[in-house]
């Protein structure tokens, strides 16, 4: 079978020809010790952080009460809030986890915004501020 051909390996700045299908072998070791500490710092499960069956209910009821995205409210615009938010990002924090005062319902695109603000989103580090 003919060798596959070579091409420019995809890390930045190499300019390494390779065969294998991204990277050359130097970043290939590179780039599977990352992938095998980011599986290490996987955070816990959303039950394990708080969000369970207590919190469902008493996010719904949250809900029920306050129907209406705060974010929106405070630009004179109506849409249904989806989600109950922390304020003030609790990690961890049991005691300002349960504390109502630093709750807020949100709809979802309000709450992905400000999570990502906030934390990067999705698990990524946190961006600086402008």
């Amino acid at each position: 079978m003919p060798l596959r051909p070579q091409k420019p390996c995809t890390a930045l700045g190499c300019r390494a020809l390779t065969r294998n299908p991204r990277y050359c072998d130097e970043h290939a070791d590179l780039a599977k010790a990352a992938a095998a500490k980011r599986v290490d710092a996987q955070r816990e499960s959303s039950t394990q952080r708080g969000y369970g069956y207590k919190w469902q209910k008493a996010s719904k009821g949250f809900l029920t009460k306050h129907p209406l995205c705060a974010e929106h409210d405070r630009r004179g615009e109506v849409v249904a809030a989806t989600e109950v938010d922390h304020i003030v990002p609790h990690k961890g924090d049991m005691a300002l986890f349960w504390n109502r005062n630093n709750w807020q319902s949100l709809c979802h695109s309000c709450h992905s915004s400000k999570t990502a603000r906030e934390d990067g989103g999705w698990g990524n580090p946190a961006r600086s501020a402008p």
